[in-house]
């Protein structure tokens, strides 16, 4: 019986386990949204809300206990430095998940994991709010077909 058992094992063995989820921490408080799939992002969220939790309280003892979490120098002093500033008034609630749909490969559900006072929610769609536009990261662009210029272009 599984009684009492609430931890997902991912499929993987415990040192497995941890190394994946210490690295998907990281890269979440660096990038501040990944994506993945729905099992992960939820036990990700296990893990990484308690450290966002212990970063409010700014002491070298508390630093050392999220960076033996972490194991990432730049994703611990952005824990630190930016994060914990951001959520000093949340009470908890840092992550939201968002379903994307399903991975063509196996049919996983995918979804998105991400801090929240980074995004704002505009209509089930998240908006990047005005400190993110400012950190400097450019915007994708798409490729577009320019046949259509070309052929008006042509034809004039």
């Amino acid at each position: 019986m599984r009684h009492g058992k609430k931890v997902n094992h991912l499929g993987r063995t415990a040192s497995h386990r941890e190394a994946m989820l210490s690295n998907m921490a990281a890269s979440l408080i660096i990038s501040k949204r990944i994506t993945t799939t729905l099992a992960k992002a939820k036990a990700l969220r296990k893990f990484v809300e308690p450290l966002i939790t212990k970063s409010k309280d700014d002491t070298t003892h508390s630093r050392r206990t999220a960076f033996s979490y972490l194991q990432n120098k730049v994703a611990a002093k952005e824990l630190f430095d930016n994060i914990s500033v951001k959520v000093m008034d949340r009470p908890g609630g840092y992550t939201r998940i968002l379903k994307t749909g399903f991975r063509q490969g196996d049919s996983s559900d995918m979804c998105i994991i991400e801090l929240v006072d980074y995004f704002d929610m505009v209509k089930g769609f998240a908006k990047v709010s005005a400190a993110e536009t400012t950190t400097g990261q450019p915007k994708r662009r798409t490729r577009r077909s320019s046949s259509k210029s070309a052929s008006a272009a042509a034809g004039e």
